[in-house]
């Protein structure tokens, strides 16, 4: 044979061989890669090819499906008061992707999900009916938060204390899910993204701010459980003024005339003493204050109820007087309103924190679980006693403190005010935090409220009137269940 010819008929049998291992690699190790990746337009018609299944309140679905027109997407997500729950459900659209539950369950509401075929299904690839996601969410204490919330920027988390059900989570402003879940919603998408209020942030779980004096309940809890006071009623030494250390600024408290010097941390609680627990973080220092607040869930990386929280950071490398000023809830101290309600939650369950979660059940379209979120998995954080003593502290903040707006009759009621400084040199309307718990019967809740902006001037921002009717009006919509 000519050298030439054998030479081409070589490199052409090369070439040959090249595209069939190419295709052999793309059909038996990248093809699940391609099906799965986001710019596969075959993976968005599959996703609305059929009516998605449902995200469940207490036995009804909060979400839908509809219709649609001349398009290959034959459906699109609808929601039922998509506005109120949509710190829940988060969005499922047509053009955006997804978020929250809508996000995190995809597969199993779109029916492309694994689980949900038999092995006859796996090989020949049919699309089985879609799951459902069931929550924990009460309708009844929900809507008592988002109604309570009303135009105010902010956010509340309520959690049933021995469980860890999240009973209710808002985030306000709101919006309606449904306004974004086709292709042709952009100028209602340009207009959330735009919106300087960012509605389409989770405040509730996804926006950690200074807790203010709501921290104060971890700064006892570490007192108490490092042995630097042996009760909530043993007087402390604390002066007043008390300077930051290092420093000749001195720590103010909001009220002059409070009877802060050498109180009880009792009375500190009661009165929100900012000399007693700057003073207390900074003897503790701040690796026992971290400690703490970790055992409580700070500096988590990875709090998913399912959806994942954001860190609540407290911070390292700090000086004296910084340590200080963590004891009050501010330097570099940030919280989500869910972590400063899980604080309440582990001193109302007896010093025990159960995990948090919003989601009780994943189910398969007969009904059939695919996944199941436990109840009451719990570790303790403080003692039976420490948190026996800080519930009677917080019981004494509501009935003779700073808390009265949490009062529900028939009912014991715990709570915590805070108001956090906003800017630099708390430039900017405050926050004011209340966090609570509450007991009646066989009936228990832990709730955290944040209102970033209410509208109020600065001087008439406080936790006892703007956040504490939110969260009593809560309580009680749980404790009525």
């Amino acid at each position: 044979m000519n050298k030439t010819i054998r030479r081409a008929g070589v490199f052409s049998l090369l070439l040959v061989l090249a595209l069939l291992g190419r295709a052999t690699w793309v059909q038996a190790y990248q093809a699940k890669a391609l099906a799965d990746d986001d710019h596969n337009r075959r993976k968005t018609i599959a996703q609305y090819a059929q009516p998605l299944g449902d995200i469940i309140v207490a036995g009804s679905p909060v979400t839908g499906s509809k219709k649609t027109e001349g398009s290959d997407l034959a459906y699109k997500r609808t929601y039922e008061q998509g506005d109120l729950y949509a710190a829940v459900t988060g969005y499922s659209s047509q053009a955006y992707g997804s978020t929250q539950l809508e996000g995190i369950y995809s597969h199993v509401l779109d029916g492309t999900d694994d689980r949900l075929k038999n092995p006859l299904d796996s090989l020949t690839g049919k699309q089985n009916a879609p799951g459902s996601v069931i929550t924990t969410i009460d309708p009844d204490v929900q809507k008592a938060a988002y109604d309570a919330l009303g135009d105010d920027k902010g956010a509340a988390v309520a959690i049933d204390p021995r469980s860890g059900q999240i009973l209710g989570m808002v985030s306000s402003p709101s919006y309606d899910p449904s306004t974004i879940s086709g292709t042709t919603d952009g100028d209602t998408w340009k207009k959330l993204l735009n919106d300087p209020d960012k509605p389409l942030i989770n405040r509730a779980m996804r926006q950690p701010l200074a807790p203010g004096s709501t921290f104060k309940l971890v700064v006892a809890s570490a007192a108490l459980e490092n042995g630097l006071y042996s009760s909530v009623d043993e007087p402390t030494k604390s002066p007043v003024p008390y300077t930051l250390p290092g420093t000749t600024t001195p720590l103010r408290n909001e009220s002059a005339s409070a009877p802060c010097e050498n109180a009880t941390l009792r009375v500190a609680l009661q009165y929100s003493c900012n000399n007693v627990f700057g003073k207390v973080a900074a003897d503790l220092g701040q690796d026992k204050v971290r400690a703490m607040a970790e055992k409580f869930g700070f500096n988590t990386e990875k709090l998913d109820v399912p959806v994942r929280a954001s860190k609540s950071v407290y911070p390292t490398g700090m000086d004296k007087a910084q340590t200080a000023l963590t004891g009050i809830g501010q330097f570099e101290v940030t919280a989500t309103p869910l972590q400063i309600a899980m604080v309440s939650a582990t001193l109302a369950n007896d010093g025990e924190l159960a995990a948090p979660h919003m989601v009780s059940k994943v189910t398969d379209a007969e009904g059939g679980t695919l996944e199941d979120f436990a109840d009451g998995d719990t570790k303790r954080v403080v003692s039976s006693s420490t948190a026996k003593q800080l519930r009677s502290a917080m019981v004494t903040v509501v009935e003779q403190g700073t808390g009265t707006n949490a009062r529900i009759d028939g009912a014991e009621v715990g709570g915590k005010t805070g108001t956090a400084e906003n800017g630099v040199g708390n430039s900017n309307t405050p926050y004011a935090w209340f966090t609570s718990y509450a007991k009646a019967g066989d009936r228990e809740v832990a709730v955290a409220v944040i209102v970033e902006d209410s509208g109020s001037a600065a001087s008439e921002v406080s936790g006892n009137g703007l956040a504490a009717p939110i969260a009593q009006k809560m309580m009680k919509a749980a404790l009525a269940r």
